[in-house]
């Protein structure tokens, strides 16, 4: 899968989203280091546990670059920055039965606000899945030529 660059000086602002979402009882916020196991069992739970591991990189960072989205105190969706590679968005997923809520957006608008708040004028979306999704809502283009990009070496399972 190719990466995507996404534009943030012209990113449209999570507000909106996020009130939206506030209305029907999902709060998303920053996760915190001390949420280490309830974020991994979610992610190896729904996706993969190379995701569990990313994401929970970054509990470590100061601040931390990994959002949660939460209803009646469990966690339905997450996503991440600057775990991988620096100025790179993912991974992040949205729980099955959650999707179509307006979620991965909300996650991917603050995930992309805190790399611009870094300083960062463009993102990466890396190994991007949902190309139309993020064209959609941030501008995302395909980046020529970059697959397989930074995960071409994986180790075996």
């Amino acid at each position: 899968m190719a990466d995507m660059l996404v534009p943030l000086l012209s990113l449209p602002s999570s507000a909106p989203v996020l009130d939206e979402l506030k209305q029907q009882g999902v709060i998303v916020r920053r996760a915190n280091p001390f949420e280490w196991t309830a974020l991994r069992a979610f992610c190896e739970k729904n996706f993969a546990v190379t995701w569990a591991d990313e994401a929970c990189s970054g509990l470590s960072n100061k601040p931390v670059t990994t959002y949660i989205a939460i209803e009646n105190g469990q966690i339905i969706g997450f996503g991440s920055y600057e775990c991988t590679r620096r100025d790179f968005f993912g991974p992040t997923g949205v729980a099955p039965e959650h999707r179509g809520r307006n979620i991965g957006k909300a996650l991917l608008l603050v995930c992309l606000e805190g790399l611009r708040d870094m300083g960062y004028a463009y993102a990466i979306i890396g190994g991007a899945g949902p190309k139309e999704f993020y064209a959609k809502h941030v501008g995302a283009t395909e980046i020529p030529d970059s697959t397989p990009g930074v995960y071409h070496d994986l180790l075996a399972k």
